[in-house]
């Protein structure tokens, strides 16, 4: 059978009116195809073609699928459940490229590959998050009065040490040196590679904390390293004695070291980091603020399988030796770790927010000025804000909330279905509350109304639709009248193999029977013996119960040089190679050499095919005589080769 027609598509993003020039270049059976739809197929058929059909050969071919695709829909095959499901999840897939805005992702993996470009050398302090936006608000002032003390002179390390939360400041006093790009969540990574050198930003909050960052240096990235190291760490509070015990055991591991023993040995045996031990002491690649300082400055300043001498950290003594480096990736090599990142933080919505935004200005949203009075007039009517003004009077409101795409309209009853009816507030703070909701539903609204019209509204997504629908419905149409309808119709396979007989000879004999193998030869001497005794209706029946897995029988149909089997014990051709050890003796149970084929099931292939290629002859001629088609020979001059 012939494989399912799938094609592929790169899909657009922008918006199409259809008031678009796009004339109808031909009916089909009383259905329309526009000029666009036609100029779609046949640019891509060209694109795919080795060699390139003229414009009437594809217009003649382009014809004959379209007449399927008619005879598809009069069979009402688009109507079937399964086809609308499996349709449905294409769908589901084919209009993700349409509900975001490509150049708006494009633009963010771009920004965040430039920034991998960098490290920047920052310094922090971070205030608490407030309960609610009154409370921040206070704290985002008082960050800014921490900022106007630094601008006017006073330390910005000491500031931090005495405001700052980040617990890291007990340890840096507010100054984190040089960082890489992809370590800290995005608005905070925005803020530090892009304040100037010597400046400060204003203060910002992210889901941590609010934030303030100064930038005191930049410098090219250094890229990752590839190290092994050994640790011998440090008892819990080691005093000096302590720790002078722990560098003579790191000195001896590295005069070992230095006399040729194998660092990787050493590591297994000697060396105290249980997570990189096992493995000789190799740790992954790693960048820029990855690492403890020490750490970090030894394995980036060492060349390619340099060693160290021990060097000490607040975890103990290390010797490292550097295996390799890795530059900056490439874009391409980055892009992959680029979009993961992005699908977890606030960019994972900004193409989809931005084609949502050109969807509203497409359909010129606009907020209902007076509903603002509306709901001020009903509360103060009603006299609260509680559920019976929910139920009552928002529920049963058609009072429109806003308008989009010439007159569609929003009720307010929609509002009712998202608040909380118990909410306690004052009927000025419930005005807010009820009008928050607007643009939320709008939004929602009009993305629905801008899924369900872009087959009309936009010429890309419509042609891609199109594309997929009538590819699944000539599938259908064909499997029914010719791929399944030959396999299985075989009183007209064997009609057609006579009728055709001469058409199928073969260049040499061929072997048609089976061929019996056994386990041993008692084994087959006694199937020899048996064979007279039972009928020929029921020998191959009979055979298999009696001796089960004893016995093989192996239906075949082969010439010489085709089947190992056959070639042995037919054709005589000595293979005693490739005897099969499970049953190495064998006779043939029934059959002989022809010379040509006797029914059509000894070429079915081949006869299937070629019966296959009449149906489909009839077919398109009974499809042409059945369905009128018109061609609009001037729209047709308009196609863009």
């Amino acid at each position: 059978m012939k494989s399912k027609l799938i094609l592929c598509a790169l899909a657009g993003t922008a918006l199409m009116a259809l008031a678009a020039k796009d004339p109808v270049l031909m009916k089909i059976n009383g259905k329309e195809i526009k000029l666009s739809e036609f100029e779609y197929l046949y640019n891509k058929n060209n694109q795919q073609q080795v060699q390139q059909e003229s414009l009437d050969q594809y217009v003649d071919r382009f014809v004959t699928y379209k007449l399927k695709v008619a005879d598809a829909e009069a069979a009402k095959i688009d109507t079937l459940e399964s086809f609308q499901k499996e349709f449905d999840g294409y769908k589901a897939d084919l209009v993700k490229p349409f509900l975001e805005d490509v150049s708006v992702r494009e633009k963010l993996v771009n920004e965040a590959y430039e920034r991998m470009k960098y490290n920047v050398d920052v310094d922090h302090i971070m205030l608490p998050l407030g309960k609610d936006k009154v409370e921040n608000d206070a704290i985002l002032a008082r960050m800014d009065s921490i900022r106007n003390c630094v601008i006017n002179g006073e330390d910005f390390y000491e500031l931090a040490k005495k405001f700052s939360i980040d617990p890291s400041v007990k340890n840096n006093q507010g100054h984190y040196g040089f960082i890489s790009s992809g370590l800290f969540p995005y608005v905070w990574e925005y803020q530090a590679f892009n304040t100037p050198i010597g400046e400060m930003c204003k203060p910002f909050r992210t889901d941590f904390g609010n934030h303030l960052i100064r930038v005191n240096d930049r410098r090219k990235d250094l890229g990752t390293v590839e190290v092994e190291h050994i640790l011998r760490l440090f008892p819990r509070g080691a005093n000096d004695s302590a720790k002078a015990v722990i560098k003579q055991q790191i000195d001896s591991i590295y005069t070992a070291l230095l006399n040729g023993a194998d660092f990787e040995e050493m590591a297994k045996t000697h060396s105290q980091d249980p997570g990189s031990a096992k493995n000789g002491g190799k740790l992954p690649y790693f960048g820029v603020n990855r690492m403890v300082k020490p750490f970090e400055k030894v394995s980036f300043e060492l060349n390619d399988g340099e060693m160290s001498a021990p060097f000490e950290t607040n975890y103990g003594y290390h010797i490292v030796k550097k295996l390799a480096h890795k530059d900056t990736p490439t874009l391409e090599e980055a892009r992959k770790g680029i979009e993961a990142q992005m699908s977890r933080d606030e960019r994972a919505n900004a193409p989809r927010d931005a084609k949502l935004k050109e969807a509203m200005e497409f359909y010129k949203y606009k907020e209902n000025s007076k509903f603002a009075d509306f709901i001020q007039t009903e509360i103060t009517k009603h006299g609260q804000y509680d559920s019976a003004f929910v139920a009552s009077v928002l529920k049963n409101s058609n009072f429109p909330i806003c308008e989009y795409a010439n007159g569609v309209t929003i009720p307010a009853s929609a509002i009712a279905k998202v608040i909380n009816p118990k909410a306690k507030m004052n009927n000025e703070a419930a005005k807010a509350y009820i009008l928050s909701q607007v643009e939320p539903i709008a939004k929602k609204e009009i993305m629905k109304y801008y899924v369900d019209n872009l087959i009309n509204d936009n010429v890309e997504y419509r042609n891609l639709i199109n594309e997929y629908r009538d590819g699944m419905l000539l599938f259908e149409i064909s499997n029914k009248k010719v791929w399944e309808g030959a396999s299985k119709d075989t009183t007209g396979l064997r009609k057609f193999f006579e009728a055709n007989r001469k058409n199928y000879t073969w260049e040499h004999p061929h072997f048609k029977g089976i061929i019996l193998s056994a386990k041993s030869d008692s084994i087959l001497q006694a199937v020899k013996a048996d064979i007279p005794t039972i009928g020929v209706d029921s020998l191959t029946t009979t055979l298999h119960n009696k001796y089960k897995r004893d016995i093989k029988m192996e239906r075949m149909n082969f010439a010489q040089g085709e089947n190992d089997l056959a070639d042995r014990i037919v054709f005589n051709v000595s293979n005693d190679e490739k005897i099969d050890s499970n049953y190495p003796v064998a006779m043939v149970l029934e059959g002989g050499i022809i010379n040509a084929p006797e029914d059509y099931t000894d070429v079915k292939g081949q006869v299937t095919s070629d019966y296959q290629d009449l149906l489909e002859k009839n077919w398109v001629d009974e499809l042409h005589k059945k369905y009128h088609v018109e061609i609009n020979k001037k729209v047709l001059k308009q196609v863009k080769k």
